[in-house]
């Protein structure tokens, strides 16, 4: 029986980027199944109660500045910890993602997701420019016509249901993975998700 990783994010979370090609990885291995699940975040943490970075307290702020440069350096992973364009709105890109899962597949969606990740963190692009998405999908062979499919009413409505979905679940923070109903909060908890597959 293949098992289902049901995979929340946002298109503008550096954790999200730091863990992409790990989770890639770990849920090829396991034969399992990845939903990919877009979410707005911030309908997620005016329910849970989450702030946005900007409004948490100053030395959250710079802790997360100093977990950020201990992942990238340990994974060797490249990342600016203050990029060009950030904070940077995610909405966008998170649609087309959804354009490109349901008209390509999810393997395709899942290679895009990981170029929208690095643009943001190792590349400096600002995501919410639809330029810089052009470019993205034509970098990654996939067709320009996405654009125009990711502003239908269709995708809205998916971003909408994977945001309630994600609220419906108990998620709280980006990434989250849920296998059978149980939260993995957080790419340092990615050998968490390895050892439920494993077990599965």
């Amino acid at each position: 029986m293949t098992v289902a990783i049901d995979y929340y994010f946002t298109p503008q979370s550096p954790w999200t980027y730091l863990g992409h090609a790990r989770f890639v990885d770990i849920a090829r291995q396991a034969g399992a199944t990845v939903r990919l699940l877009p979410t707005d975040f911030s309908q997620v943490f005016a329910m849970s109660g989450g702030l946005p970075l900007g409004r948490r307290a100053p030395q959250r702020q710079a802790y997360r500045l100093m977990e950020l440069k201990r992942f990238s350096e340990s994974l060797q992973l490249p990342l600016h910890i203050k990029p060009a364009f950030f904070p940077v709105a995610g909405d966008a890109a998170a649609r087309l993602i959804i354009a490109v899962d349901q008209h390509d597949g999810v393997e395709a969606a899942m290679r895009f997701s990981g170029a929208v990740f690095k643009a943001v963190w190792a590349e400096e692009r600002n995501i919410a420019d639809v330029t810089v998405l052009a470019q993205l999908l034509n970098e990654q062979g996939l067709s320009a016509d996405r654009l125009e499919l990711s502003g239908s009413a269709e995708v809205q409505q998916h971003y909408d249901a994977n945001t309630q979905q994600a609220m419906d679940a108990a998620v709280f923070g980006a990434p989250s993975y849920v296998i059978d109903g149980e939260i993995f909060w957080g790419q340092d908890r990615l050998e968490f998700v390895s050892k439920k597959l494993a077990a599965q």
